[in-house]
């Protein structure tokens, strides 16, 4: 997003621009003590780029910046041409030259969490640019206490064995690989695990891994999870005590996915799911991470799966009203696991003297046709809520941040709340309280919901509780058709005209309560609530059972027509 490219390139401009300043001070002035002083602060601000920009490359600030302080040390001890600080020099080149090459070659190793393996090397590797930007600040700091030029060569050569050895193992792995892949393999042959979860998605999406994690435990059986992106490695690990596998490359693949397996399990439609699709012994299974009227939960891409479990009838309805021709026997209905913990009303409250209300606004998508983000006319919608004595639970998109002008918006709402908290007591929860809520916790504390389209309402659904949605897109008549999930709430239109009535009906009437429950049974499932979570599980182990005992058991509730 726009404002994620200002950060990187202003990031880059920092650092370029100091290190080119700490250079020229340092060489054409005698201003050495400035000059060193410019490399310290070229050196944070080219840490500050690694953390905005991981993996970037640092060759050309990192080479101007050893060289400011090469020529500054040499002035600050002013006894001619010392060996030492010409092998520090060398040794400081070597070193800026090998430390992308070995990042990019450690990240393209095989790492794992949750299994009995030590992969120090990788690791290592990605830390090596870390490592010579303090090396260089050391030099730096040796060069300003005029220290003997033997100090700044021997911390040089310390970080240079250990680059030398990082180079010698990823060599060895490159030119030299074990018999049956290395010890990730040989460690995932031991814990046998029968399926897996794949996952690819940008960063920050590690929540549609996560609301699945808890059930693919309560299958009962040995899985993994194998990562695309390594930035996922840390936070799904630690939600899981399951083995998670970091594969960047194909051969990574070939290597992690071993014979024990029998399915594949997908929360997306992410373009690397190809490259698992194409183990063509494995039964590929899509389970999405939600369920909503939107455009991308009609993907045609689904096609490609052995099955897709789906919540309820209506989301098969979803694909035939999108024209996207699947085969009937491909859907297994299973419910929507993750609302078997939230509290269901069974009877309609109405007339709430001072309601919780629960607003979900969702973020931009990535095309025009999938914005159904409603943060740029909530104002309004807020403040009629706050007259009508409401407390506010404010939990937006992940994503929103991404776009800058829906981040202001959130931020323009959050102050909003902020402020009538302060004035009339009343306790929203908003920003990170919000986030710290899971979904269930938020719709459990609500009265009523307030969301775009999105996931948010057929999980809310479930509660048996009132929600409204607001028509993004000014459909009017036709919203209801495009979304009839929107058909058993009320619609607020883009303009906010009819905010009044529509809370009233939200708030107060209520008389779409009935019709909320038949549509709850269409888009949920007809699951007893004691044991919803349960046609899910059935389904998934039905699909780990060897094929002759698959086609043998197929229970009729979990069949695409119940």
């Amino acid at each position: 997003m726009r404002g994620d490219l200002v950060r990187k390139l202003a990031a880059r401009c920092l650092s370029t621009g100091l290190a080119v300043l700490a250079f020229v001070v340092v060489a054409l002035t005698g201003a050495t003590g400035w000059g060193l002083a410019l490399a310290v602060a070229a050196l944070a601000a080219a840490a500050a780029e690694q953390r905005i920009r991981p993996g970037a490359d640092l060759v050309a600030e990192t080479a101007l910046i050893a060289a400011a302080v090469l020529v500054g040390y040499a002035r600050r001890l002013d006894d001619g041409l010392d060996p030492a600080l010409v092998a520090t020099a060398l040794v400081l080149l070597g070193l800026v030259l090998l430390v992308g090459p070995l990042r990019t070659a450690g990240n393209l190793e095989i790492r794992v969490a949750n299994l009995p393996v030590r992969g120090w090397t990788p690791l290592i590797a990605d830390q090596l640019g870390t490592a010579l930007l303090w090396l260089l600040t050391a030099v730096t700091l040796a060069a300003a206490l005029a220290l003997p030029a033997a100090v700044a060569l021997i911390a040089s050569l310390l970080v240079g064995v250990g680059a030398g050895a990082v180079a010698l193992d990823l060599a060895r792995r490159r030119f030299r690989p074990t018999a049956r892949g290395g010890a990730v393999a040989r460690a995932l042959r031991r814990h046998q695990p029968e399926f897996l979860l794949y996952f690819s998605a940008p960063p920050g999406s590690e929540y549609q891994v996560t609301m699945w994690l808890p059930y693919l435990e309560r299958i009962g059986r040995p899985f993994m999870v194998v990562l695309r992106e390594p930035e996922f490695l840390a936070p799904i690990a630690a939600a899981t005590d399951a083995p998670v596998v970091y594969c960047p490359t194909l051969r990574a693949m070939d290597e992690a996915l071993v014979p024990s397996l029998r399915a594949a399990f997908y929360v997306n439609h992410g373009a690397k799911n190809s490259h698992c699709i194409r183990f063509t012994e494995l039964t590929h299974v899509q389970l999405h991470h939600g369920d909503s009227d939107k455009a991308p939960s009609a993907n045609p891409v689904s096609g490609i799966f052995d099955r897709i479990f789906v919540a309820g009838p209506a989301a098969i309805d979803r694909y035939t009203r999108a024209g996207v021709q699947i085969p009937a026997e491909k859907f297994v209905v299973v419910g929507r696991p993750q609302v078997e913990s939230i509290e269901v009303r069974p009877e309609p409250v109405r007339g709430l003297a001072h309601p919780t209300v629960l607003y979900t606004p969702t973020w931009t998508g990535h095309h025009a046709d999938a914005d159904y983000c409603s943060l740029p006319v909530a104002d309004d919608l807020l403040r009629r809520l706050l007259e009508r004595g409401a407390t506010v639970i404010l939990r937006a998109h992940p994503y929103t941040a991404q776009n800058p002008a829906s981040a202001r918006q959130l931020g323009r709402l959050t102050e909003l709340l902020a402020a009538d908290r302060a004035r009339s007591g009343r306790q929203h929860v908003v920003g990170a309280a919000a986030r710290e809520l899971s979904l269930t916790e938020c719709v459990n504390r609500s009265d009523a919901l307030i969301s775009d389209v999105s996931g948010v309402i057929s999980d809310y659904l479930y509660s048996g509780k009132p929600y409204a949605v607001t028509d993004m897109g000014d459909e009017g008549e036709r919203f209801v058709e495009h979304f009839p999930l929107a058909g058993a709430g009320y619609v607020l239109r883009r303009d906010m005209s009819n905010v009044d009535e529509v809370l009233t009906a939200l708030l107060d009437t209520d008389p779409a309560a009935e019709k909320r429950w038949v549509t709850r049974r269409h888009y949920l499932g007809d699951f007893p609530v004691e044991s919803y979570a349960e046609a899910f599980l059935a389904a998934a182990r039905r699909e780990l059972a060897p094929a002759p005992d698959r086609a043998a058991s197929v229970p009729a509730q979990l069949s695409p027509l119940a």
